[in-house]
C-alpha cells in the first residue's frame, strides 16, 4: 500500500489535479484512479484524495498529464521589497521568487501591489477570471491597512469621504474608518478603484506619507492563516466564488 502524502496548503486531490488538465471530468477522473489506472511518480495510486503538487509526475494509462494544462490559483501574502512582475531585468526579487521552485507553470500576478505594499495578491494562468477581476466593470473590492507617519485629521478623513481629485480623476472610497480610534494614524480603508498606487497618491494629495501599506482583503480573500512570504492554492469554492463576480 502507498503512503498518502500529509495534506498541506500548497497540493491537490489527484482527481482534482487530472479535471484541471482537461483531461476528464473529476468524476471520470476519481473512476480512473480507484480501478487503479492512474501512476503518481511511477506508483498506483488508488485514493482519488491523494494529495499531489506540480513536481509530481502524474500518469493515465501510461500517458502523462501535462502539468502545462492545469489552471492554477494561488494566494500570496506578499512581502515589503518584492516587486509583482514575472522577470526584472534589474534583477530585484520578485512575487515569482516566493512560488519557486514548487511552482513550475507560469503564473501572472492579477493586479498589481508596489515593491513597498505588502498583502494578499493573487497569481493565475486563468486569462478570462484575471481579466474579471481587473476590469472596472466588476467592481472587485479590495480592503487595505493604511499606517500613516502623521496622524489623520477629521477634517481630511471628511475630504476622503467625499472624494479626492487627482491628475486622473476624482477618486472615491467606499468606506474609511480609524483600525483603532486611539491610534488616527492608522486607517482602514475600502475601495474598487483599481488605479495605479491610487492610496499613495490620494494621501500624498492631502499631504501625508505612508509609513506601511498593507492590503488584507481581495475579491473576499482574506490573509487569515497565510503569515508573510507564504502561499497557498486557492479551495474550490473559493475559486467558484471568485468565477461568481
Amino acid at each position: 500500500m502507498v503512503k498518502v502524502k500529509k495534506d498541506n496548503q500548497n497540493t491537490i486531490s489527484l482527481s482534482k489535479y487530472i479535471a484541471h488538465a482537461g483531461f476528464c471530468s473529476r468524476r471520470k477522473a476519481t473512476m480512473l484512479i480507484k480501478d487503479g489506472l492512474v501512476m503518481v511518480n511511477e506508483k498506483i495510486i488508488t485514493d482519488p484524495g491523494y494529495k499531489v503538487s506540480q513536481a509530481d509526475k502524474v500518469k493515465i494509462k501510461g500517458n502523462r498529464v501535462t502539468p502545462a494544462n492545469v489552471k492554477l490559483y494561488v494566494l500570496l501574502n506578499k512581502p515589503k521589497d518584492y516587486i509583482t512582475t514575472l522577470a526584472d531585468e534589474a534583477g530585484r526579487r520578485t512575487v515569482i521568487d516566493l512560488i519557486k521552485p514548487a511552482i513550475t507553470q507560469r503564473v501572472y500576478p492579477v493586479g498589481r501591489l508596489d515593491r513597498n505594499t505588502t498583502g494578499l495578491l493573487l497569481l493565475t494562468n486563468d486569462g478570462e477570471l484575471a481579466h474579471r477581476l481587473t476590469h472596472p466593470r466588476y467592481q472587485v473590492k479590495k480592503i487595505y491597512h493604511v499606517t500613516l507617519k502623521e496622524l489623520l485629521q477629521d477634517t481630511d478623513l471628511q475630504k476622503i469621504k467625499l472624494g479626492v481629485a487627482l491628475a486622473d480623476g476624482v477618486v472615491k472610497v467606499d468606506e474609511i474608518s480609524f483600525v483603532e480610534k486611539k491610534k488616527k494614524n492608522k486607517v482602514r480603508l475600502v475601495l474598487h478603484s483599481g488605479k495605479y498606487r491610487v492610496i499613495r497618491r490620494l494621501f500624498e494629495k492631502l499631504g501625508y506619507q505612508i509609513a506601511k501599506l498593507d492590503r488584507v482583503e481581495y475579491a473576499g480573500l482574506t490573509k487569515k492563516g497565510l503569515p508573510v512570504s507564504s502561499w497557498r492554492y486557492l479551495t474550490e469554492k473559493e475559486v467558484a466564488l471568485l468565477k461568481r463576480i
